[in-house]
């Protein structure tokens, strides 16, 4: 008898063949048959012709800290996702030695904006080695859950308070052998940062930023030994020869795949990624459903109103009373005749795009595809006739968020949607655990189905069989987890049932639900009917159904 039996299903496989019709069996966590099934089961659920995908593979996350006290992993868990990978950006916490702890969080908090008193109070530490991270981890969930050695931390424990200078040869074959270690315990992978914006809470650019071509080939020599592992680099600096260089040769020695983070649109990644594919090579640039954004508001973290001196007399206000005063013309007269606050020089980024309206969109819909002339607060203004400061407050009064977007955005989604597709890359960049107070990733999964998949009408959509697959199979594969992403007899009974045609992302909200009262923006979905994992159900029309048959990933094993 089988577990579970889903009749009448609409399949999409995971491997971006064309949809099919047929039912799907389930027993003792795998995917036992597809196609016409006659045997019993001891659940059987009709499909309806509904749509069923395998479950969604997250490969770039920060729940780090947050699997400590959330086992259902909110809110990945409400858009599909069955699998995630975290440690990413060099971020994390392990290895640690024993009273430096909050070093490492307040890295955390500063880099990936995540509550550090929420860290503080919801991670109960007792592990030193990874090794003892991921045995502590190693509890139910509603996923599966796999992570990297963090380039940070590792610095950090070798080095102590020298981690921001160059290391030296033991340091860098101490870290080697870190990684070793790590690597054989479990860890799915490497992840270090070479981004400038990514800075500690004095300003610096975090350990392992400057790290030279030397300590990098050191660390992954580590990889030599192990037959599993990917490596993650963030860089600032891919253009340059020398980047590129030492990115090559660990690729070539070690034989492991490399994921950087790209840009749409023409970059040198895309070439060498090009270029080493010919050879049976893989790096693979990662890029997201959309270029870098935040959201800002009243609850966020970031408010355009702040560089106004007037708004510091009712920043402290509760919101609603914000927002009286946002509609009050004495109140309006004031901001709009007084001069903005200078920025210091950590402030001069956000200083900038807060006041950049063509650039900052009402997010009146949940396309995250919007257009100058319509949604922007320049277009806005010039359409009405207003000034863009009063179409900044209508905005912010009326609690509808502004959307930033950072990098190369034409006023359409276009390019991005060819990176998306493009076999050379992978789909990434959710950060679902991390920037809490703007922006609220995790939901990708959905969007790529409602918008990209169907809703879009400024361009064209994508093939929903891409879009499944470009969030399951292929992101399993990058990290080695061959048994999952596809629905076929023999793969992990990971799946989504889905009313597509029903299927809709929610408003972001902010909510206080981090340990010590943290907040966060979330959304939610509606339309997921089923999400099963390791063969059992997890949610269902939404709800939790208090299972936990997730556990963790060990690479390699």
């Amino acid at each position: 008898m089988l577990d579970i039996l889903i009749k009448n299903a609409r399949i999409i496989d995971g491997t971006n063949a064309k949809a099919f019709h047929a039912d799907v069996g389930i027993k003792d966590g795998k995917i036992s048959a597809v196609g016409s099934i006659q045997q019993s089961a001891t659940r059987e659920i009709d499909a309806h012709g509904h749509l069923l995908t395998p479950g969604f593979v997250d490969i770039h996350t920060h729940y780090d800290g947050q699997v400590c006290w959330d086992k259902e992993i909110t809110p990945s868990c409400w858009h599909g996702v069955t699998t995630i990978v975290m440690g990413n950006c060099g971020v994390g916490f392990a290895p640690v030695k024993p009273g430096t702890e909050q070093t490492l969080v307040r890295i955390m908090e500063s880099v990936e904006d995540i509550p550090g008193a929420a860290l503080h109070d919801g991670i109960q530490w007792g592990w030193e080695s990874f090794s003892e991270y991921l045995d502590a981890i190693d509890t139910p969930y509603t996923m599966d859950v796999g992570t990297q050695v963090p380039h940070v931390a590792l610095r950090h424990y070798v080095m102590g308070d020298r981690c921001y200078d160059d290391a030296g040869p033991q340091d860098m074959q101490e870290m080697a052998n870190l990684t070793r270690d790590a690597l054989k315990a479990g860890a799915m992978g490497f992840s270090t940062s070479r981004f400038y914006g990514h800075k500690d809470p004095q300003g610096n650019v975090i350990p392992g930023t400057n790290a030279s071509a030397q300590e990098m080939l050191t660390i992954a020599s580590a990889f030599e030994t192990v037959d599993h592992g990917t490596i993650e680099i963030i860089s600032d600096y891919l253009q340059d020869d020398d980047e590129v260089a030492w990115i090559e040769d660990i690729i070539r020695s070690t034989g492991r795949p490399v994921t950087t983070l790209a840009t749409a649109g023409p970059s040198r990644v895309w070439q060498e990624a090009e270029r080493l594919q010919k050879e049976g090579l893989s790096w693979r640039p990662q890029v997201g459903a959309r270029p870098a954004s935040i959201l800002m508001s009243l609850k966020g973290t970031l408010n355009p109103m702040s560089i106004y001196p007037a708004y510091s007399d009712i920043r402290d206000l509760p919101v609603n009373e914000q927002i009286s005063c946002l509609r009050d013309p004495e109140f309006r007269h004031r901001i709009r005749t007084e001069n903005p606050r200078k920025a210091n020089k950590k402030q001069q980024a956000a200083f900038m795009f807060m006041s950049d309206f063509d650039h900052i969109y009402r997010m009146d819909n949940l396309s995250y595809e919007p257009s100058h002339a319509e949604n922007s607060i320049a277009g806005i203004a010039q359409r009405e006739g207003s000034e863009p400061l009063d179409v900044l407050m209508d905005a912010l009064a009326d609690e509808i968020p502004l959307l930033y977007l950072f990098g190369r955005y034409r006023d359409n989604l276009d390019e991005q949607i060819e990176a998306i597709k493009n076999p050379l890359s992978v789909f990434g960049l959710s950060d679902g655990g991390a920037h809490c107070g703007v922006l609220c990733d995790a939901s990708v999964p959905t969007y790529m189905l409602s918008y990209f998949a169907r809703d879009r009408t400024r361009g064209p959509t994508m093939p929903l069989e891409q879009v499944v697959h470009k969030m399951t199979q292929d992101t399993a594969q990058l990290y080695g987890m061959q048994d999952r992403g596809v629905i076929a007899e023999g793969y992990k009974a990971d799946l989504n049932l889905i009313d597509f045609e029903a299927l809709k992302l929610g408003n972001p909200e902010m909510v206080y639900d981090l340990p010590s009262g943290g907040k966060r923006l979330i959304q939610k979905a509606s339309g997921y009917l089923a999400t099963i994992c390791n063969g059992v159900v997890t949610f269902e029309n939404g709800q939790a159904t208090g299972e936990k048959p997730g556990r963790l990933l060990r690479g390699g094993q």
